[in-house]
């Protein structure tokens, strides 16, 4: 039987460690309360666990199966704690954010063998899932390296994970762009279809908004040098050409900061970087990752 641990019993080292991460401790418990909620609804127990002989004390390696970037293994170890409460050891964590190697062993936890075995998927679910997006970002980083630009994540996240997604972004060396819709503003072709032009499109919304950051997509040279005449400086520039890219820096002279966005690809990332754009923006780095390969191998003591 799991001990559902309540947020006010959990070690306020691991509820302080995920607020300094820029995460909202209380937003995390619930996704993990949530997340067994799924695996044991209405108070289930794990039927099959429950149905073997009494098991003893074990404890589980988790290890990367591949190189890679750590995130999430904080909330892996809530995920015990949550579990097991104080039964639960964790050791040997590594910090998110750290570069690993396949073989290497990245968090060890202890406790009852049988609540190991029933916490076991959630926890690799979160640790998995967000080491892939830290490690897709590596990997953009990695193509950018020598250059000025910064590899930008999108509000193409799963629902109610952006922040989770938003963080294992920054484990692996990108730049968080807005959270939500409210706490930047960003004009896209729809909106400019419905203001009747890319500068009327841009006015508007910055004089709603006074204070707020006002980012507008433009498709083309005309609508770049338009909105530098409106005093716009943060354009994205959308589905351009590497040789049109060039020419909007030419153009924009440091009077905007620049986003290259539309399609882009890792193979295609140094490029455009070198083309002097401030940064570059990938839906992929969220709306379709790839998990990494961590596995949990776990021995009883």
């Amino acid at each position: 039987m799991i001990a559902r641990t309540s947020y006010a019993d959990l070690s306020r080292t691991l509820v302080e460690e995920l607020s300094e991460a820029g995460l909202d401790p209380r937003s995390v418990y619930e996704m993990v309360v949530a997340a067994f909620e799924e695996d044991l609804p209405d108070g289930a127990v794990d039927a099959t666990s429950a149905a073997l002989p009494p098991l003893g004390h074990g404890t589980g390696d988790f290890a990367a199966r591949e190189d890679g970037v750590v995130a999430g293994l904080g909330i892996a170890a809530l995920v015990f704690a949550y579990a097991l409460g104080e039964r639960a050891e964790v050791t040997d964590r590594l910090p998110d954010g750290t570069h690993v190697r396949a073989g290497d062993v990245v968090m060890r936890v202890s406790g009852p063998f049988s609540e190991l075995l029933t916490a076991e998927r959630t926890a690799l679910n979160f640790a998995s899932h967000l080491s892939g997006v830290a490690t897709a970002t590596s990997h953009w980083v990695t193509a950018l390296a020598g250059t000025s630009a910064k590899v930008l994540d999108t509000r193409k996240t799963l629902p109610t994970y952006r922040a989770l997604q938003k963080y294992a972004v920054r484990c692996g060396g990108g730049v968080n762009h807005r959270f939500s819709l409210a706490d930047r503003a960003m004009v896209k072709d729809n909106h400019v279809v419905a203001a009747g032009g890319v500068v009327p499109a841009y006015v508007a919304v910055r004089d709603a908004n006074p204070g707020l950051r006002v980012e507008v997509e433009v498709t083309d040279l005309d609508q770049l040098r338009a909105l530098l005449e409106a005093g716009c400086t943060e354009i994205l520039l959308d589905n351009m050409d590497t040789a049109t890219m060039a020419e909007a820096v030419r153009i924009t002279a440091g009077r905007a900061t620049l986003e290259a966005s539309g399609g882009l690809t890792l193979d295609r990332a140094r490029e455009v970087a070198e083309t002097g754009v401030d940064f570059i923006s990938s839906g992929a780095l969220t709306h379709s990752v790839k998990v990494f390969d961590l596995g949990l191998d776990l021995h009883e003591d």
